[in-house]
């Protein structure tokens, strides 16, 4: 605390006067000071605001993009299972049409092989006609 000189009628009034203005330039700047960090605060507690709107649209946005992701993996598994699914489809089908095939095949070279064996048959049966007759040629006179 400031002490003051005295005088005549009390204390000195320019000291006192002077104490007096002091005192009211500190308190105007104590309270611009107050004003702009009040103003400070206010900005502050927007700005505070905003970011947590901004974090609550962020959250948000990563929860549909994990439910979308989660969705894209089901629909991959369910294309991926109806591939397999044609794909055994299709291999069976293509088994059973070489099974099919296969097996004309197979009757067709026994109908083969039998007509070959008859064939044989016949051409032998033919050499041995032919054979007779160069033997029976042999035994022929000659008439002249």
């Amino acid at each position: 605390m400031e002490k003051f000189g005295y005088e005549t009628n009390g204390y000195n009034k320019e000291q006192v006067n002077q104490f007096v203005n002091d005192v009211i330039t500190q308190t105007e700047n104590i309270v611009k000071k107050c004003k702009d960090q009040q103003k400070q605060i206010e900005k502050l507690k927007n700005q505070l605001s905003h970011y947590q709107t901004v974090e609550t649209e962020l959250k948000k946005t990563v929860i549909q993009a994990e439910k979308a992701s989660e969705k894209m993996k089901e629909m991959a598994k369910e294309e991926a299972i109806m591939i397999i699914n044609d794909a055994k489809n299709n291999a069976s089908r293509i088994v059973n049409e070489a099974l099919l095939k296969a097996d004309k095949i197979e009757t067709k070279r026994d109908v083969l092989e039998k007509n070959l064996q008859i064939f044989k048959r016949k051409l032998k049966l033919v050499v041995e006609q032919q054979m007779a007759v160069v033997e029976e040629i042999d035994t022929l006179e000659i008439i002249e």
